[in-house]
């Protein structure tokens, strides 16, 4: 890497110290770079939480010695409820790589209760359990927790965020996997997309608040705080929904939330603008060390969506557009910064890595959230 003195020094205090965001390294692709080369990428973009939907051994491997933390996942809910598959699963695909490789949590299922398969459910309390047995039984519960990722619509009410409530069908459900991550200590994880609710609302959302702008801002008549934007509001309806269930000893961390840089005709909002305004403003804000209204004095945990443009997505278009990156290592959007220039930047192939004017090329540009 070049010496710092090429660099601002402001540019360089910027991006010394580890950023305190993680990110979502999703691969349903066929065009990604090899995770030796983005191992490099991260490392140079000071990013040290990462969050897989997998245990790719190539990916946790290619981090060995990095000092990244990981969250990895399996979705294989009825396997996992059978205590000697969960075992056989944890001594596999996460005691090996420890503690070369920083594994710090997993998780089972994805969105699970937001879905409509009744019997993933049904399975998801059990599978969590005995993946947690697996990981005390190989000794390493203290290094690895067990939890799993909901979306946002798990949640009857969300406004005021003091009002926020669990849909009813699913109490049966939350209930006692609220107790489990009390019994445990492990976060609960919520995926939260602001995009979604200015797409389906564009006439009476402000995307100003959406996308953390300057805005009047909203107050909750129950507890007379101004929320500035959505995601807080969201994150603050959750904390609600967990206390309206006796719980107030739980953390809310965001698993994922993101804005897509393009999407169909029909996805209103869906631009290089808005997502470049929604990641480099929340990226600001966890500089910051900001918390919500209701919890000041904890700062926002949150893991961006994604790293990548993932190109075999189904759905909509914007599912294929959320990354801060297309394949070949380019931004996909310029956040602030215009010291960096990218035309230079080559195309990462398997048997080459990233040049010193391409790692310090993204630095600068990361560094421009934080200026």
């Amino acid at each position: 890497m070049a010496p710092a003195a090429e660099l601002p020094v402001d540019v360089v205090s910027a991006a010394a110290a580890p950023h305190k965001f993680g990110i979502n390294y999703g691969q349903i692709a066929n065009n990604l770079p090899h995770p030796a080369q983005v191992s490099g990428l991260l490392q140079s973009l000071n990013v040290n939480r990462v969050k897989l939907y997998d245990a790719d051994p190539a990916v946790l491997t290619a981090f060995a010695g990095t000092g990244v933390e990981f969250i990895v996942g399996n979705e294989d809910l009825q396997n996992l409820t059978d205590a000697r598959k969960a075992r056989a699963w944890v001594a596999q695909h996460v005691q090996p790589f420890l503690p070369g490789t920083r594994i710090t949590c997993i998780t089972v299922g994805n969105e699970v209760l937001s879905g409509k398969d009744t019997a993933a459910m049904q399975n998801l309390l059990p599978a969590m359990q005995a993946v947690h047995q697996a990981v005390a039984d190989l000794g390493l519960a203290g290094q690895v927790n067990v939890s799993t990722a909901h979306s946002v619509n798990i949640l009857a009410s969300s406004y005021p965020p003091s009002s926020g409530a669990f849909r009813e069908e699913l109490a049966q459900y939350i209930q006692p996997i609220l107790n489990f991550h009390a019994e445990v200590r492990s976060p609960f994880l919520v995926n939260a997309y602001p995009f979604f609710a200015y797409k389906a609302s564009p006439g009476s959302v402000s995307l100003p608040y959406v996308l953390f702008e300057p805005n009047p801002g909203v107050v909750d008549p129950n507890t007379n705080l101004t929320y500035d934007n959505m995601l807080y509001a969201q994150i603050d309806a959750v904390y609600a929904a967990m206390k309206a269930m006796g719980h107030t000893d739980l953390t809310v961390r965001i698993s994922e939330t993101g804005w897509p840089s393009k999407g169909d005709d029909d996805e209103v909002g869906a631009t290089v603008a808005n997502a470049a305004a929604y990641n480099g403003n929340l990226m600001k804000r966890i500089a910051m060390g900001q918390g919500t209204p209701l919890k000041p004095d904890v700062p926002i945990d949150v893991f961006v969506f994604a790293l990548f443009n993932e190109d075999m997505k189904p759905g909509p278009a914007s599912e294929r557009n959320y990354g801060l990156f297309y394949p070949n290592g380019t931004p996909v959007y310029n956040l602030g910064f215009n010291g960096a220039s990218f035309s230079r930047s080559p195309t990462f192939s398997s048997s080459s890595k990233p040049t010193t004017t391409f790692l310090m090329a993204v630095v600068v540009l990361l560094a421009g959230f934080f200026l």
